[in-house]
């Protein structure tokens, strides 16, 4: 297995997404070219409409096309969306008063709950730790 990056670049032109939408919940068509992909390996591609935010996205089929050279399409699994909101939002550390200005993603489906674990899960993986209603950058929190 292995990892692909194809989130949006302009350093790397021949190694890109011509195409990625979903089939059915879960399920993406990909299309694209460069990368050497086989069944098995991961695509890291960027959602629509983002600026930073992506998705990881597993490799079930894939056909290599003869034309152009170098395309293919894959079947793929990932994140399952009903409908899918980019959000963005600002917190700001309650000890040292930084501010962290954030994207994430949620299935709008779901409505407003929904946003604020999705929001929470987002400030983890970006390092900040959520307490309550209170937010703590990295260099604020307390070492284990």
């Amino acid at each position: 297995m292995v990892e692909h990056d194809f989130r949006y670049t302009l350093m790397n032109p021949q190694h890109t997404l011509t195409e990625c939408r979903a089939v059915v919940p879960g399920r993406y068509q990909v299309t694209g070219n460069g990368g050497s992909i086989r069944t098995g390996d991961v695509l890291l591609v960027t959602l629509k409409g983002a600026k930073d935010l992506s998705m990881r996205l597993t490799v079930e089929s894939v056909r290599h096309l003869i034309n152009p050279p170098g395309q293919w399409t894959a079947m793929t699994c990932g994140p399952v969306f009903g409908e899918l909101a980019i959000h963005t939002w600002q917190v700001n550390c309650d000890s040292c008063a930084k501010e962290l200005s954030f994207e994430f993603a949620v299935d709008a489906k779901l409505g407003k709950p929904a946003e604020k674990s999705a929001a929470t899960a987002r400030i983890a993986e970006l390092g900040w730790k959520a307490v309550g209603d209170k937010h703590l950058c990295p260099n604020c929190q307390e070492p284990a």
